[in-house]
This record gives C-alpha cells, structure tokens and sequence, in this order.
C-alpha cells in the first residue's frame, strides 16, 4: 500500500472524480460512512455522541458520519465551528442533509456557552476540524476546539486526522494537535500516519472509491499489509514434498553463543522451510542439536576461542552446494579469523545470503566489500550494526533511517531490513517499505536470530521473489511478537516465544488480508 502526501491525496481524489468519473460527494458519503461504522463497531455502548466539524471538506466528512451515527440509533449533536454560509461545494451538500439541527459556533464567545461546551462532554467526540490539507500551526476558534476535545475524558476518534496535525511530518508534531483514541483515515495513509505517533489506538485505513491506478506517489514507500503477505502463504499442493521449500543452511554460533544459531535454524522450519541445517563449531554442536530434533547440524572447524574457523572453508563450500540460501552470523562472534572466514564466504558465495549480527560487524570499516550486484543478498542490522556499516552514529541512523537504509541499498544493491520501531525494508531501485507489526516488548536477545531464520525460511520456499519474501518475513515477525505479547507481556516476552506464536500469526495474516480496511498500531 503507498504512502502519499497530502498534496498527492488531493490529486488523487482529484483524479478520482475527473478521469475515473466517482463524484467528489460519493468519496464525501463512503468517507463518513467508513467512520460511523468504526464507531458503531468499536463503541457499541456510546449512546451519546458528540461531533466537532469544521468548515471545509474534513468537516463534511463529520456531517456524514453524524447522519449516520443518527440512523444508527445515537444520540448525536454537531458543532459546526463557522456560519453555515461559509461552507462551500460538498461539505455544504452533506450539511444541507443533517437530520438534526447543529450548534452553529462562529466565535470563540460562543464556543464558551453553556449549550456548545455541553458537546464536549459527550460519551464519544468525533474530530472532523481539520484534515490532512491542513498545514499548522492552528489558531484562533480552532485551536480552542482542540483545547476542549483534550481536556474530555471522552475518547476521540479523529476523521482523517487529529486536527492540528501535519499530514506529512514524520516525526513529533508541534503546535496544537488534537489527541486521538483512534484515527480513521482513507484511501491511503501519509507520512504522519505511519511515522508521527499521532495515536496510542488504531489507525484504520478505508477505501472509499478511488482506483489502484489514481494512488501514484513520489515517495517510494510503501505501508507492509497482509495483502502483499497472503499470496507467499497460501495453501500448498496436495502432491507437495519437503524438497518443494528449499532449504537453509544456517552459519553461526560459537562458545557461549550456540542458542542464536539454534533459533535461527528453527524459526526458518516454522516460518515453513522444506529442510533446515545448522553448521557449528565442533564443541558446540551438541547444543545446536539439543534444541530441536527437526534441525540438522554440520560441524565446523573452530578456532581457539570455539568460533568458526577459516578452515572450515572447504567444508562449507560443500555444504552451500545444495542449499536454497544461507543465514550468516547469528552467535557467530568478532573473532578476528571468524571475521575473515564471513567476509570470504560473503564475499565469494553466489548463493542466496540473509547476513546478520556478528556477520555484518564482519564488515566494519570494509562495507565497500559487501555487494549484491548479481546475486540476492539481504542485511537486517539494528541500528548500532547500521550505524558501523556506515561509518556513523546510532543517533545519526535513527534521525534519518529511511535515506540510509535507502542509500545503502542502492549503493551496495542489496536488500536493507534496518530493525527498529517501523522497521525499513529498502530495496536496491530505491523503494521502501515500512512495517508496523512489532512492539518493545521483542527488545530482548535472539529475536533478531529469530528474524534472520524466518527470513531464510520465507526466501527458501520463494527464491524467485526474495523482495516479497523479505517484506513477508518481517511482518511475520512483528505479528508473532504482538501475538506473543498478548499472553506473555512485554517485560516477560523471550525470543523463543515468537517461534511459538508464528503459527497464531500466519492465521492471522491469512484473515486480515480479506478486509477491506487496514488496520495498523503504534
């Protein structure tokens, strides 16, 4: 799904009504329909509703949902914050249709009257001030509105979005923004919608009319959704065998650090991977082997220090030889010959390679040594290995980490799963997607082993779509940890507990992508 700007929401529902031929007043009507039945739905007991419009089409939108909240059997009263006779085109339309008489607030005199304050101390408030053609800051009647829906104990359910805010920050909002429970949005979300923290609640994405072909953006980024997910983990043919699924072999582990190789060889079998073999040091095979009969180990020579060693080279070179693709670096340490035996097989391998943890430190100060040209290759670094590759800071990664997962990918034409909160997956022409599953309660150790294995596992049964394997994998990921979450809690979540909760996450992919809304959090 694209994300877009607000002009490029104008345009789009421009291009909508003029070359696609929807009326403006048929995406106006499925707009505030859309947010009545969130209400009714979300809010069943909320009898009594209040709904603050302003003057322009956010407010039209709010005159719809007023009609309807009314049909639906609500109590509802309506604040238009303007005289009537400076609405214009549609929202003056969707006004004439009121089946109830509004509280007309032109002034902030008169938003201090009894009758008018009353509203505000409804059982739910509607925000349909100011929409995402709005640019701060607010002032005046406005912002004295918003005042008074965040001093409500009230939930808010914004229309669009909380007024005040601008569409296309990705970052914290300045001024006065109104406060949401929840944000009902339409056709496609902007930038604030996904990066601006405008709500603790849901944001709902609904589609009102406009077609696949009037959404274009400049951005290049995208929003992760079950849709794009579903096709990869559809049912599977009834003559189907394990050799249909490919099959991973996963580089890793060292003294002290077997259990990350482990989680990553069994993440990669239940994110649905035909075959799963971990090749260990020697001393640590045990532990690997231990952990789950269904994972199959292969035994490396090791270094002193009980790392992989550069002797293990020929042995590996055997062992690539029938695989689908490699996990490199999960427990696999910074021992400096275990740092030469990764950048050698990284290097030199035209297998498919996910490279991550101590695998990516492998390239520290040498990161012009790691190319993807004419091969699949995908990094999934934290923003401390990010911020290595590149030779920079944390802080200078997370204030600007869609441009260097971007331009890393380019550069060095691979894939970049740069982890964090709305965890990136850029592509080597640029684009970027944008992943909202996932919660704080996944800050533990191994989940990222966790992830590197789902990512093998995803692109062994897709080698012919790694991009959409990746972009799978991380949402699966996330969706498990927020599966996770709701039994274990965020302070007691370990990273074992995502493998449980994946087939949980599957399910529910599978389920969210016949909506017809998206739904997203956080």
């Amino acid at each position: 799904m694209k994300i877009v700007t607000a002009a490029e929401m104008r345009d789009i529902d421009r291009a909508t009504s003029q070359r696609f031929g929807v009326p403006s007043l048929t995406l106006m009507e499925n707009a505030g329909t859309a947010v009545a039945e969130f209400v009714v739905s979300k809010y069943p007991s909320a009898g009594r509703i209040g709904v603050i419009c302003g003057k322009g089409n956010n407010g039209g939108d709010g005159f719809v949902a007023a009609r309807k909240l009314k049909t639906a059997g609500r109590e509802v009263r309506v604040v238009l914050l303007a005289e009537p006779s400076e609405l214009r085109g549609d929202a003056a339309e969707m006004f004439s249709k009121l089946p109830i008489a509004p509280i007309i607030v032109p002034s902030s005199e008169e938003l201090k009257r009894e009758h008018a304050r009353a509203v505000f101390e409804s059982e739910l408030l509607l925000d349909a001030i100011l929409g995402t053609g709005f640019k701060p800051p607010v002032s005046g009647l406005y912002a004295e509105a918003i005042r008074l829906l965040n001093a409500s104990s009230a939930p808010v359910v914004a229309v669009d979005i909380p007024s005040g805010a601008d569409a296309d920050v990705m970052g914290e909002q300045t001024g006065a923004v109104a406060r949401a429970d929840a944000v009902v949005t339409f056709t496609a979300p902007r930038p604030a919608h996904i990066f601006g923290r405008l709500t603790d609640g849901p944001t709902l994405i609904f589609p009102i009319g406009s077609p696949n072909e009037a959404i274009v953006s400049s951005l290049q980024l995208n929003l992760v959704t079950a849709r794009e997910i579903a096709p990869l983990i559809g049912p599977r043919p009834l003559a189907a065998n394990k050799g249909n699924f490919g099959h991973v072999l996963v580089i890793g582990g060292s003294f002290g650090k077997a259990g990350a190789a482990a989680m990553a060889g069994m993440a990669a079998l239940r994110s649905g991977a035909g075959l799963s073999t971990v090749a260990t040091p020697k001393s640590v095979l045990a532990t690997v082997a231990g952990f789950h009969p269904e994972v199959m180990t292969e035994p490396l020579d090791e270094t002193g220090a009980g790392s992989i060693s550069t002797r293990a080279n020929e042995r590996v070179d055997a062992l690539i030889k029938d695989k689908t693709v490699l996990a490199v670096g999960p427990g696999i340490s910074r021992i400096p010959e275990t740092s030469e035996f990764v950048r050698g097989l990284v290097v030199n391998c035209k297998t498919a390679i996910v490279l991550d943890a101590d695998g990516l430190n492998a390239f520290e100060g040498r990161a012009t040594e790691l190319n993807g040209k004419g091969r699949s290759l995908v990094i999934t670094p934290h923003p401390g290995e990010m911020a290595r590759l590149v030779a920079s800071t944390v802080v200078a990664v997370q204030r600007d980490r869609i441009n260097v997962a971007r331009t890393f990918a380019r550069e060095h034409e691979l894939i970049v799963v740069l982890k964090g909160h709305r965890t990136l997956i850029a592509q080597p022409d640029g684009t970027v997607w944008v992943n909202t599953t996932g919660n704080p309660g996944m800050a533990t150790g191994g989940t990222g082993d966790i992830l590197t294995g789902m990512v093998a596992g995803l692109i062994a049964q897709n080698p012919q779509h790694i991009a959409e394997a990746v972009i799978a994998a991380v949402h699966l990921h996330g969706l498990a940890g927020d599966v996770a979450r709701e039994s274990m809690g965020e302070h007691s979540l370990v990273a074992t507990d995502l493998i449980k909760a994946l087939p949980e996450a599957f399910r529910r992919v599978r389920g969210c992508a016949a909506n017809s809304s998206v739904e997203i959090r956080g």
